[in-house]
This record gives structure tokens, C-alpha cells and sequence, in this order.
């Protein structure tokens, strides 16, 4: 076995994590789902070498949202899986095959309705699977953003009206 890191004075890897490799947490029916979520997935960004920037942060804001989501409109999630590559993929799977609408605005300062607003800003890509026993949820950041802590690109301006 061979040791890296600060007691053997070699550099520790970098780059992003052999592709495809997952991690998958199953929370149906446990209580504080959002919390290990967040655990779960802060330790596996940590063992990729993908913690310490805002964008972590970020896929930490990400897996929050998704769950609570899960939770709020969807009985519940059942598992969240992290798969690494070029990408960081986080996936929340749920028993409900509707797919998550964003709700209308709100007013300012009132809670609630921002959830896939934030993950569609944070993230790079994100959207949904249809499953036989109801669907997934999925946000994807590039883990070039993970390692450099560079921002979610600026979503285009609206298209300027033609009346």
C-alpha cells in the first residue's frame, strides 16, 4: 500500500476523481434527510479534492435543494447518488413521477419558490429522469469549476420583445 499526502512529502493528486466513480446514499425513511445529504456529499467532495471553493459550496447548496424538494413535493427521497467525472453529478431519486415545476415568483422577502431557481443558477446542467417508480432530479457542475472555484456562467439576458 502506498501512502500520499503530508507525512510522505508527495503531492497529493489533483484533477478530477477517476471517472464514473459514485457514491450513492439511501435515505428512505430517515429522519434529518437534508442534513446527511449535505454530510454525505461533503465528504465525498472532500475525498475528491473537489472542497474548498465557493463552487463546492455551491454542489452543497445543490444537494440541500434537491432533498428538501424530494421532501416538500415529492414524499421524500429515497437516494442520492454522487457520480464523479468531468463532471459532478449530483441525482436525488424520488416515488413521484411528476416532474418539479418552478413555482411563480414571489414576492421578495417571502420564503419558499426559490428551490430550482438556485439550482438552475448554481448548476450547469440540470434536469429530470422518468424511473419506473418515479423520477430523478439531477444537477451536473464541471469539475474544472470545482477545482478553480470559477462561478456558474451568467444566464443570457431575456430576448429584447418585439412589440
Amino acid at each position: 500500500m502506498k501512502t500520499i499526502g503530508s507525512d510522505t512529502s508527495d503531492p497529493l493528486p489533483t484533477g478530477p476523481p477517476v471517472m464514473g466513480q459514485r457514491r450513492r446514499l439511501t435515505l428512505s425513511g430517515t429522519s434529518g434527510q437534508v442534513a446527511k445529504g449535505r454530510e454525505f456529499a461533503k465528504q465525498a467532495l472532500r475525498d475528491w479534492g473537489w472542497d474548498g471553493t465557493e463552487t463546492a459550496d455551491d454542489a452543497l447548496l445543490i444537494v440541500s435543494e434537491l432533498v428538501t424538494n424530494a421532501g416538500v413535493h415529492a414524499g421524500g427521497c429515497h437516494q442520492l447518488l454522487l457520480v464523479a467525472g468531468e463532471s459532478l453529478r449530483i441525482e436525488v431519486f424520488d416515488g413521484d413521477p411528476e416532474p418539479p415545476r418552478p413555482r411563480p415568483r414571489q414576492l421578495r422577502g417571502t420564503p419558499g419558490g426559490q428551490g430550482l431557481y438556485i439550482v438552475q443558477r448554481l448548476s450547469d446542467r440540470w434536469g429530470t429522469v422518468p424511473h419506473d417508480s418515479g423520477k430523478s432530479v439531477f444537477a451536473e457542475i464541471e469539475a474544472d469549476r470545482l477545482l478553480t472555484g470559477r462561478p456558474a456562467p451568467k444566464p443570457a439576458p431575456p430576448e429584447p420583445s418585439l412589440n
